[in-house]
């Protein structure tokens, strides 16, 4: 997947702009594809000048002129293409992977202070997704919504990124465990 594919993608809840194109990435798009502002502005350029989004200007008083994007029907077909064809698997590059990879030859106590910092890290994109969830469904039971709301696609990104969170706390959490299990005195210095 480029990241023309998840700007696109981003871009059909409507007419957007790049700031908050970049704050939309922030909450709903990172957990599944990261891309700093910078880099989002840069395709917003390339997706208009090959005809798959179009922006116009909107002049605000007192603040700076800002450019509003929508997908175009170029766009749409290019998300459909995507669609069509077949999904690679994703993977995983992660520094905290490879210290606990190394965790003999390393401090517990220093590991293990870097896991509970991810845990907590996870802990707090699992609070923002739960409120994300909550919202979405506009006070709607979650069987309901997912019957009857207009956009599953967000919530199902969000459901998503709720369990590789959880997945990431809890096994944070169980490494810590055994770190502590394995050189107790260690552990408890942390």
């Amino acid at each position: 997947m480029a990241l023309r594919h998840a700007v696109l993608a981003a871009l059909l809840d409507g007419e957007t702009s790049g700031y908050d194109l970049a704050k939309a990435f922030d909450l709903g798009v990172a957990n599944f594809w990261y891309a700093q502002p910078q880099q989002l502005y840069a395709e917003l350029t390339r997706l208009e000048r090959d005809g798959l989004v179009a922006g116009r200007e909107v002049v605000q008083e007192g603040r700076p002129t800002k450019r509003l994007f929508t997908v175009t029907a170029a766009g749409l077909a290019e998300l459909d293409d995507f669609a069509a064809a077949s999904a690679k698997p994703s993977f995983v590059r992660d520094d905290l992977m490879v210290k606990v990879r190394a965790a003999d030859h390393l401090d517990p106590a220093v590991l293990a202070e870097q896991l509970a910092e991810r845990a907590e890290f996870a802990q707090a994109k699992i609070d923002l997704f739960e409120r994300m969830l909550h919202g979405m469904r506009g006070g709607r039971d979650e069987a309901r919504f997912l019957r009857e709301g207009e956009r599953i696609g967000p919530y199902l990104t969000c459901l998503r990124g709720l369990a590789f969170e959880r997945g990431n706390r809890d096994w944070c959490r169980e490494a810590i465990a055994v770190l502590a299990q394995r050189d107790p005195a260690r552990a408890r210095r942390s």
